[in-house]
């Protein structure tokens, strides 16, 4: 397996995951302060929303990628 065929995969199950999942949240810590023995902290949960096209342009280019070898 060459270069150009990992990325084509590493595209197509991309492309699927980001239509089947649609997003994906991560949580972030933003602030954090240490007051004597308290420690404070403040986590924010994020989503990411993938967009329709960009699964199935993702999918379309390594399909292209695979096909083109």
């Amino acid at each position: 397996m060459n270069i150009i065929e990992i990325t084509a995969i590493v595209l197509v199950v991309a492309g699927i995951l980001g239509l089947v999942y649609g997003s994906f949240s991560y949580t972030k810590s933003t602030h954090g302060t240490t007051v004597g023995p308290v420690e404070l902290s403040v986590k924010d949960k994020q989503t990411v929303n993938v967009p329709v096209w960009a699964g199935v342009g993702a999918i379309a280019i390594g399909g292209m990628l695979l096909l083109w070898l």
